[in-house]
């Protein structure tokens, strides 16, 4: 059985090439919406301390999205739409978990 890895890289790349330019329909996009976590925040009336506590997210993260060094990952985008839409739900499941 010969090993196929240098033509499947190949052609990984030129499938990659074709998407760049706007001409592969073979790649999916996976497009993340990013929710405006400063703006979640002073809604709720919380300073960065009391939200990153209430919410249980480490201070250093917060501050580094709302600064926009970092931003939140999928499942931290989803958390955070949730904290938006619930944010008293959020805080009593993390308090009985």
């Amino acid at each position: 059985m010969a090993n196929t890895f240098g033509q499947d890289l190949i052609a990984a790349m030129q499938e990659a090439a074709l998407h760049a330019t706007g001409k592969g329909e073979i790649a999916r996009e996976h497009i993340v919406h990013v929710p405006d976590v400063r703006a979640i925040r002073a809604r709720l009336g919380l300073s960065q301390a009391a939200f990153a506590e209430a919410y249980q997210i480490p201070l250093a993260t917060l501050k580094g999205w709302e600064q926009g060094r970092r931003h939140p990952d999928a499942t931290a985008s989803a958390y955070l739409n949730v904290i938006a839409h619930l944010p008293d739900e959020a805080r009593a499941a993390l308090r009985s978990a």
